[in-house]
């Protein structure tokens, strides 16, 4: 990448890993929390921690698509705003409705699509993966970060001081975007990364994409759902005071992203990504049944933690790699947001139906949700078709009449290795699914006005 590109995806990270601290800090501490707030009950809790997947889902493709329409910057600065308002309500809610209040108004400054739309306008055709792997990498950083964080933040400023730290991260966020973020020469739609009106009925009548969709809604719904029991398992049953909770979570997650690297390269590098993506769904159901079973152990726990957080993130690494590889390619866009907001409602559910089971069935009933949700989406990825081992490939290849974007479509689909093309005649774009191991890229990259 040149060093604007990198300058680009590395600030659009830092903001990105800002958020998603300030919405995960709370995963780890709230349900202990939450025991001291006016009007409480385990279903409200739960909805306390899920609220933010609601409103992000409902609104985080049509603010995408807004920012087509007036800037990727406002989009993003007014949504870092909504955010840090919804912190602020929340640090000051002395009521369990306070916190579902801000969580709501957390979730509605949904700025994924249109920092992805910024990254694929300050980024080429051909290093736009890079930067989206950046971005990637460092939402996965967040999130670890917050489960070790949490806990100590929270024995130094409380869960009230995490919210008006999230606050203080969103107006960070806005900094950047301001002062980091390089200004696009022109924004236009990508429709590698943003959604497609007319595509919508494809993607959601692609019956291998709907399995996916539904998986990870369902591992985020799990995701959810624990983090509503287990910071009461670790106090109560294994006897760890909450400030303590990372000295379980940090080597819990570091030695859990050792443990994936192996697993990832066998389904990647040696094609087996369909028996490493099944395999991973059963050690997330046996991570429910070990907490479940091991509630008094402190070891126990620990153990059935480290299995559950080592599928976690197999699982989060596999599944959007699974969409890009089963999408048409001209709908890659679109599939990717119809996921993206498949994770949200996850989370929602997970909060308001491991409420109910905690409220109704204890902290056991939470675990077996868990363990049940996760043998349903075992037995609905069973049945999926083994996936194409095509990479994502883009090429400018210069504005055309659509008779000649036609002829090229055909002139690229004939070159070895190509599995699927679409040419965009008006964007003067091609985009391509490709065989790594077996496409020339030279040949490819004969047909790109960027190479000649």
């Amino acid at each position: 990448m040149t060093p604007l590109e990198s300058r680009a995806a590395f600030s659009l990270a830092g903001i990105f890993s800002l958020r998603m601290l300030g919405l995960f800090l709370i995963f780890p501490v709230f349900a202990l929390y939450a025991e001291k707030l006016e009007g409480v009950t385990s279903l409200l809790v739960g909805v306390a921690i899920g609220a933010y997947g609601l409103t992000q889902a409902l609104l985080q493709i049509p603010l995408g698509m807004l920012s087509d329409r007036i800037g990727r910057k406002p989009v993003i600065i007014g949504g870092l705003i909504v955010f840090a308002l919804g912190s602020v309500i929340a640090a000051q809610a002395d009521t369990i409705w306070g916190v579902i209040l801000g969580r709501i108004i957390q979730g509605s400054g949904a700025i994924a699509a249109a920092v992805m739309a910024l990254a694929a306008d300050l980024t080429r055709e051909q290093n736009r993966t890079k930067a989206m792997a950046v971005i990637g990498i460092s939402i996965g950083f967040a999130f670890t970060v917050s489960l070790i964080l949490g806990p100590i933040l929270n024995s130094l400023i409380g869960v009230t001081g995490i919210f008006w730290l999230t606050a203080a991260l969103a107006l960070l966020g806005i900094g950047i975007v301001l002062f980091l973020v390089p200004d696009p020469e022109e924004s236009h739609f990508h429709r590698d990364t943003e959604p497609v009106p007319a595509q919508f009925s494809r993607v959601l009548s692609d019956l291998n994409l709907v399995r996916l969709d539904f998986g990870i809604l369902t591992l985020h719904m799990v995701l959810t759902a624990v983090f509503l029991a287990l910071p009461l398992s670790l106090r109560d049953g294994g006897g760890l005071a909450s400030g303590n909770h990372w000295l379980v979570y940090l080597p819990v997650m570091l030695l859990a992203m050792a443990l994936m690297i192996p697993f990832v390269v066998i389904a990647e590098k040696r094609r087996k990504m369909k028996p490493v993506f099944l395999a991973a769904i059963m050690a997330l159901g046996l991570s429910q049944l070990g907490f479940f079973a091991l509630q008094q152990s402190l070891a126990g726990l620990a153990l059935s933690l480290l299995l559950f957080f080592t599928a976690f993130n197999l699982l989060e690494a596999t599944l959007p790699s699974l969409v890009s590889k089963m999408a048409p390619v001209e709908s890659k866009g679109t599939a990717m947001g119809v996921y993206s907001t498949s994770q949200f409602v996850g989370a929602f559910f997970g909060g308001l139906i491991g409420g109910w089971m905690h409220t109704h069935y204890g902290l056991e009933g939470v675990f077996l949700f868990g363990a049940l949700a996760t043998l349903l989406w075992l037995l609905f990825a069973y049945s999926m078709a083994p996936p194409p081992y095509l990479s994502s490939y883009l090429l400018k290849v210069g504005e055309m009449e659509e008779t000649r974007a036609r002829e090229l479509r055909s002139e690229l689909l004939a070159l070895k290795g190509v599995g699927d093309a679409f040419v965009v005649a008006d964007e003067g774009v091609a985009y391509l699914k490709v065989d790594s191991k077996v496409v020339d890229r030279s040949a490819l990259d004969a047909f790109s006005v960027v190479a000649r």
